[in-house]
This record gives structure tokens, C-alpha cells and sequence, in this order.
């Protein structure tokens, strides 16, 4: 086991894996409520709506597949899952225009085209392409935006009135679910600063059993906890549902939607996924310490075809793209380094195929704190930054401030790049800009005119 995840060569342990593999689960495991809520809720062409027990299945089975190939094959501590914002694009851009087989067909063709961007070496030579600076811009552009979705979910943070966002709901912190939530992350920032051991996921447990208490004891709106209402489970055991694995129309979509739309839709897919995922590889393999000085990450090619592949598992079983999740910084936090920690999470998945209900009883207010304590220890890599030369600086600054503030990593990173090559050629060192980081800005100028496009070739 040593020799296979490399445990000693980087400096980890069975009982750190083991910690950070269900750190990471517990942090990522709301996709399985939440995804079948964003797809479930959504009709495709006909009018049709998807069984919300069978994504549930689905959701999971593609997860447990996608997670275990990642420690295998990839040997890396990242959970995979069905990628939020992948999964708006299939249930409100890709299903109004086709049905859900047809949709479901685009996302494995998703997978399997950035399959071969990595098996090209292609998607290796634009992750290369991106200069070190911005690199650690990604990671801590990434740590502010899991903080904020941390804050978010927690209620601590909400949509402003008068201003885009605001403290708490109402401009006030009124609640128990954000009482629990500060309860937690406190206690969680206290255990960590003390260097207990296990201090993320102690500190999960502890708040989820406060969260049920409190929400047994007190008359609490169910939706104030948000997706996941904590609360002792009727039954701990149910069947699960395998109906939607293997639904899909790989073509139908041209046909049914235009090839023109479908198209749109597939490019979207693509470019979310390719540079979620390579966002949030850099992001927490920086945070792991596996990045080397030339900013490199072990295996990326393994990690890259893996994250393909897991696009084209999450067509399959109707769950949406699967996409390396950002809350994989929570495990690594943990001291998650290696593939044993995501074989712990693709684990936890495969259990909860059987245990749904158990599984639905952590809310935000007990998971979130772990992702604003990850998003505080991935800003010391700000330090990296060469905040001096400001045609680097600047880029850097707008690729970390726009993943947060419009909440979209890859938003973030296309900010980034255009922003880097134009200062870089208006300051007269346009020979330090690699021709593929051309490319990319181009991709990336498309990407932002994708409505004006649409409308032009309608």
C-alpha cells in the first residue's frame, strides 16, 4: 500500500488518508440531495421530469466510480462528483431543447472529448502553458470562492438588498442554523490551531449532532438549514434505484435540438469542465504541497484522462458531468495526500447507495465551517505571488477576486489568462506569453461572447 500511494514519498499516513477521505465525503456529500433537486426540477423537451429516488442512485453510483478511479488510476486525493453549474447547463440549457437521453448524450460525449484532450497530451500542455503566478492565483482564487460558498450555504453570508451581499439573510445573523455554524467553525479553527488531530471531521460530527438537538428541541423553519434538514432519519436503510444508468442518445441531441444549439450547449459543457477541473487540480494539489517548483502536479496526465472519464460515467448514469469537486481542499486540510484518501470517499458513496437517510442528516451549518477554514489556509499561498511586477500582480488579483465574485472558477481563470497575455503584450513582453496561452484566450474570448454567438447563428 505504501509503495502503491506513494504514502511515505509524500510525507502521509493510513490514518490520514483515512481522516481526509471521509472529510472529504462529509463536505461534498449535500451533492447527493442537491443534485437530484437542480436536475430533478427541470423538464426537457417533451415536458418530461426525472425520477428524483433514481438520480439519487445515479448521483451516487457515478460519484463512488468516478472517486475510486481517481485513487486508483490518478492517485490523487480528489472526490469527484456530478459538477454544479455542469448540471444547470444540462437541466436549463441542454434539456428545454432535447430529451434527457439526448441531453445525457452530450455529457458523455463531453467526457469523452476531454478524454482525448488529455490522452493528446493537449490538456497537459495548456495546464503547463499557464504561468506559475496565475497558478497560485487559481488556488487562492479557489480558496475564497469555497470560503464563500461556505458562508453561503451556512447562512452567515446572504443575498443583500440594498447591495449585492450582505451579513446573513436579513443584514443581521438571526437563527440557530448560523448559531450552529459559528458554534462550529470556531470550534473547528480552536482544534485545528492546537493541531488535533482529525479536527475538521471531529468538529463535523460535534456540530451535527448539535444541529440535530437543536433542530429536535426548537421550532426552526425547515428551510432555514437549507438542502439538508438534520433531524434523526425514520430509516437507515433503502434500495436504491438504478432505472436512469445507461439512458442516453449519444446524437439525438443534433438532430432534435440543431445542430447548431446542441453544439453551443456541448462547448459550454467542455470548457466549464475542462477548466473547473484544471482550477481546482492546481488549486488543491498546491494546497497538498504536491505541486513541484516548475508548478507541476504528480500524474497529471492519469488525473486529467481519469477526469474525462468521470464526465463521460456521469452521462452514462444520467447524474450529469462529473467534474473533480473543490471540496476536496477539506480532506486535504485533513492531510489527505494521496489515491487511499479518494478510495475512503468513493467508499462512502458506495455505503450510502443503501443508507440514504443516514446519509442526509449533516447540514450546511456542520460542513460548511470546514470550507472556510480551507479557504483561509489556501490564501498563504497568496504569498507566492509576485505582487511587485504588477503585469503579473494585476492578473493575478482579477483571477482570484472573480472566481468569488461571480461565482465560477472558470470565469475566474478566463479573467486571468486574457488578462495576462493583453498587459503582458501591452508592457512589450508579449515573447513571455506561450502561443497556447494564445489559443486559450481565444477559447475564452468566445466563451464570454457565447450569448452574443448564439444569437448571431441562430
Amino acid at each position: 500500500m505504501d509503495r502503491f500511494f506513494e504514502l511515505s514519498a509524500r510525507s502521509s499516513t493510513v490514518a490520514q488518508e483515512i481522516r481526509g477521505g471521509l472529510t472529504t465525503f462529509m463536505a461534498m456529500a449535500y451533492i447527493i440531495l442537491l443534485n437530484p433537486i437542480i436536475i430533478g426540477g427541470a423538464t426537457d423537451v417533451t415536458g418530461a421530469k426525472l425520477s428524483v429516488p433514481q438520480l439519487t442512485t445515479s448521483t451516487i453510483i457515478a460519484a463512488a466510480v468516478s472517486t475510486i478511479l481517481m485513487g486508483l488510476v490518478g492517485n490523487a486525493p480528489f472526490g469527484v462528483a456530478a459538477g454544479l453549474g455542469l448540471n444547470v447547463v444540462v437541466a436549463y440549457q441542454a434539456a428545454p431543447h432535447m430529451t434527457w437521453a439526448q441531453a445525457m448524450g452530450l455529457v458523455v460525449l463531453e467526457g469523452l472529448l476531454i478524454v482525448v484532450l488529455a490522452v493528446s497530451g493537449l490538456r497537459r500542455l495548456i495546464m503547463d502553458s499557464i504561468p506559475l503566478a496565475l497558478k497560485h492565483a487559481i488556488s487562492v482564487g479557489i480558496g475564497m470562492f469555497i470560503a464563500l460558498i461556505g458562508l453561503v450555504d451556512a447562512g452567515f453570508v446572504g443575498r443583500g438588498t440594498g447591495a449585492p451581499v450582505q451579513l446573513g439573510r436579513t443584514g443581521h445573523l438571526t437563527g440557530w442554523p448560523v448559531a450552529v455554524f459559528s458554534f462550529g467553525l470556531l470550534l473547528m479553527i480552536v482544534l485545528f490551531v492546537r493541531r488535533i488531530h482529525g479536527a475538521i471531521l471531529i468538529s463535523i460530527v460535534i456540530t451535527a449532532v448539535l444541529a440535530i438537538a437543536v433542530n429536535s428541541v426548537t421550532k426552526i423553519n425547515p428551510a432555514d438549514w437549507g438542502i439538508v434538514v438534520p433531524r434523526v432519519p425514520e430509516a437507515v436503510v433503502s434500495p436504491p434505484d438504478f432505472g436512469l444508468v445507461g439512458q442516453v442518445d449519444l446524437f439525438g441531441g443534433f438532430t432534435r435540438a440543431g445542430i447548431v444549439t446542441a453544439t453551443i450547449v456541448l462547448f459550454t459543457l467542455v470548457l466549464s469542465g475542462f477548466f473547473d477541473a484544471m482550477g481546482t487540480i492546481i488549486g488543491v494539489s498546491d494546497e497538498a504541497g504536491l505541486v513541484n517548483v516548475e508548478g507541476q502536479v504528480p500524474r497529471l496526465g492519469a488525473i486529467l484522462t481519469v477526469d474525462g472519464v468521470a464526465g463521460a460515467i456521469g452521462g452514462f448514469c444520467s447524474s450529469s458531468a462529473n467534474t473533480v469537486f473543490v471540496e476536496s481542499a477539506a480532506g486535504v486540510g485533513e492531510g489527505a495526500r494521496t489515491g487511499l484518501s479518494a478510495l475512503v470517499t468513493g467508499a462512502m458513496f458506495l455505503l450510502t447507495l443503501f443508507i440514504t437517510p443516514l446519509a442526509a442528516v449533516v447540514p450546511a451549518a456542520a460542513a460548511a465551517p470546514a470550507l472556510v477554514l480551507v479557504g483561509a489556509l489556501m490564501m498563504t499561498l497568496a504569498r507566492n505571488i509576485p505582487w511587485d511586477d504588477l503585469a503579473l500582480a494585476i492578473p493575478a488579483f482579477l483571477t482570484i477576486a472573480m472566481m468569488p465574485f461571480t461565482y465560477s472558477i472558470t470565469n475566474g481563470v478566463g479573467v486571468g489568462v486574457i488578462s495576462y497575455a493583453v498587459v503582458l503584450t501591452a508592457t512589450g513582453r508579449v515573447r513571455e506569453v506561450p502561443w497556447l496561452l494564445w489559443v486559450v484566450t481565444l477559447i475564452f474570448a468566445a466563451y464570454f461572447s457565447i450569448e452574443g454567438l448564439q444569437a448571431l447563428f441562430a
